[in-house]
């Protein structure tokens, strides 16, 4: 196994693990938002989707139907996606086959 495979298999669980999290996180907020109780800051969603966290709120948001009308929320998650989906092409490009 190259150096590369291995960073192509660290990052990729990496990524599940932290997308995992956000889609529970995702429907933790939703469920708290229903009963008026303490929320998640969006600011812990932001951080979280930087580190890996994005395709999980993503998916969270779609199905929990959370945070979907703030523009400005869904527009720094589909960022942070694209960015991790060029990191995730690139390490592809470098593992090879």
């Amino acid at each position: 196994m190259s150096g590369v495979t291995l960073v192509w298999d660290l990052v990729v669980y990496w990524l599940v693990a932290t997308g995992i999290l956000g889609f529970f996180m995702m429907g933790i907020d939703k469920a708290r938002a229903k009963d008026g109780s303490w929320r998640i800051p969006e600011r812990a969603f932001y951080m979280l989707a930087l580190i890996g966290g994005a395709f999980g709120i993503a998916v969270g948001s779609s199905l929990f139907h959370h945070k979907t009308s703030k523009d400005r929320f869904l527009g720094y998650i589909l960022i942070a996606c694209l960015a991790w989906a060029a990191i995730l092409h690139e390490l592809r490009l470098l593992a090879g086959p």
